[in-house]
C-alpha cells in the first residue's frame, strides 16, 4: 500500500484491492460473520490471485478499511481505490469475491446488495455477466 502522510493509502496493490473488495462486502451489514472471515481466509489461501499474498495481511488490509469507512465519503474512496489498482480482467475478480463473501453466510441482506449493485457500477461491469457471477456465487453455498 502506497500511504500518504496521514498513513491512509493513496492506493492498493491488486492483492490488496482484491481483499478490500472482499472487506467491504462483509462489514456492508455492519459488521462480519465467522462465515464470512473463514471465506476470505480460504479464498486467499486458494485462489491463484494471491499466489503470494498471506493470509495475516488480511487484517491490515481490514485496518485501512475500517479507517476509510470512518471518513467522509470513504466508502465510495475506497470502491474507487480498488477499481483504480485493477487491471479491468481482475474487476470482475473483486466483483466475484464481493460476491462469495455475500453468499458464505446465506442469503445477502439488503445491505449487501446495495452494496454489490454500486459496486457493478463502479467497476463497470455488466449486469449480465454480474448476474451470472451472483448466481454462480449463489449456487456454490447452496445446502441441502
Amino acid at each position: 500500500m502506497d500511504t500518504a502522510p496521514t498513513s491512509l493509502p493513496t492506493r492498493f496493490t491488486a492483492q490488496e484491492a482484491l481483499v478490500c473488495a472482499m472487506v467491504l462486502m462483509g462489514v456492508s451489514d455492519r459488521g462480519m460473520s465467522d462465515a464470512e472471515l473463514a471465506a476470505m481466509s480460504r479464498l486467499v489461501r486458494e485462489l491463484p490471485v494471491f499466489s503470494d499474498f498471506h493470509t495475516n495481511e488480511i487484517g491490515t488490509v481490514t485496518e485501512v478499511v475500517l479507517t476509510l469507512l470512518d471518513q467522509t465519503e470513504g466508502l465510495d474512496r475506497a470502491a474507487e481505490m480498488i477499481r483504480d489498482a485493477l487491471p479491468p480482467r481482475l474487476r470482475e475478480t473483486a466483483y466475484l469475491l464481493a460476491c462469495e463473501i455475500a453468499a458464505a453466510d446465506g442469503d445477502a441482506t439488503q445491505e449487501e446488495l446495495r452494496f454489490l449493485q454500486d459496486f457493478r457500477i463502479t467497476l463497470d461491469i455488466d449486469r449480465l455477466v454480474a448476474g451470472a457471477i451472483e448466481r454462480a456465487a449463489k449456487a456454490r453455498f447452496q445446502v441441502i
